[in-house]
């Protein structure tokens, strides 16, 4: 049966056309909310959710997209909205969770806080890198900033700069490369 007649039926309430869909899609759907990180039971309510919708939007489904992609649509805006409202159910830390996150089974760090040489290294490296930054081109130093540290995109980065995609690329480049024979120099005169 087309898609077009099938849609027309499940418009029409034609009980048939709804387990059609159901049989044809309710696998890859799963396999969808899995592969967003769901559990297997949270993944089938997603499921659910969304054909539970689909049977209350079908009249507005114009048929301009496929029913799997109109599906897929309301699975990925079903999953939004469960992960926004488990954000504010989760809204504290019991003490329990942290007291485990933080401590093994014997009662040992997890991760053991950082004690002073590994403070004093990254400090010590965040020097480095402020001196190696330093003695980069201004156009080079500007380029990496913006790129690494302010995480602009390259069209915004090229319009700040008032450069080509094809400059801003050997801009980057060159500032990286610099960057990192300057360190290794600093970190072989250390040693």
């Amino acid at each position: 049966m087309p898609e077009a007649t099938l849609v027309e039926n499940l418009k029409n309430g034609d009980k048939k056309a709804i387990s059609r869909i159901v049989e044809q899609h309710t696998a890859v759907l799963l396999r969808g909310a899995l592969g967003q990180g769901w559990s297997p039971n949270d993944a089938e309510d997603l499921v659910q959710e969304t054909f539970v919708t689909l049977l209350k939007a079908v009249q507005r489904f114009e048929g301009r997209s496929t029913v799997r992609t109109f599906l897929f649509g309301i699975l990925y805006r079903k999953a939004k909205e469960r992960g926004r409202k488990k954000a504010r159910e989760q809204a504290t830390d019991p003490i329990d969770a942290v007291f485990e996150r933080r401590f093994g089974f014997m009662g040992q760090w997890s991760a053991p806080p950082k004690g002073p040489d590994e403070e004093t290294l990254g400090r010590e490296t965040a020097v480095l890198i402020g001196d190696c930054m330093e003695a980069l081109v201004p156009a080079q130093r500007a380029a990496f900033h913006l790129k690494e540290v302010d995480r602009q995109d390259n069209a915004a980065i090229c319009n700040i700069l008032d450069v080509t995609a094809t400059h801003l690329r050997v801009l980057l480049f060159r500032a990286r490369n610099n960057l990192r024979e300057c360190l290794e120099r600093k970190w072989e005169a250390r040693e």
